[in-house]
């Protein structure tokens, strides 16, 4: 049975920003110990170091607004790379910033975790 890689990109995408824009504690499940975050130019390692840093973000009301979403696959053992580009609302902002976030995804028991993720603002010039 082949997978459809865009749909479970999709899936994936519209789950973890509904998570993370309600309840950031509860991402712990889609890392593991060997994960690894690179969030803007600090990078970490481990499910408890990882869902730390993402709680700690200076924000309390986040949306993610996702306006373009790609997928390959990245190993014959069913890896998927995901790219994600869109806007993000902080708080009371009115003015979105945009941002960059890529996911390396792990097939693990029919479904996926997350090796590497990595977030990047884009800033005008």
């Amino acid at each position: 049975m082949s997978v459809d890689i865009s749909a479970v990109a999709q899936q994936f995408t519209e789950y973890y920003y509904n998570v993370f824009d309600s309840n950031r504690a509860q991402l712990n499940s889609l890392y593991r110990e060997q994960s690894m975050l690179t969030f803007e130019t600090i990078q970490l390692q481990g499910t408890a170091n990882i869902v730390e840093k993402l709680q700690s973000l200076p924000f309390q009301k986040v949306q993610h607004r996702v306006t373009t979403l790609d997928a390959q696959p990245a190993s014959p053992n069913g890896d998927i790379l995901v790219l994600i580009t869109g806007d993000l609302l902080v708080d009371e902002e009115q003015n979105p910033q945009r941002f960059s976030q890529a996911f390396h995804l792990i097939p693990d028991n029919g479904s996926y975790y997350v090796l590497n993720d990595i977030f990047r603002l884009n800033y005008s010039i």
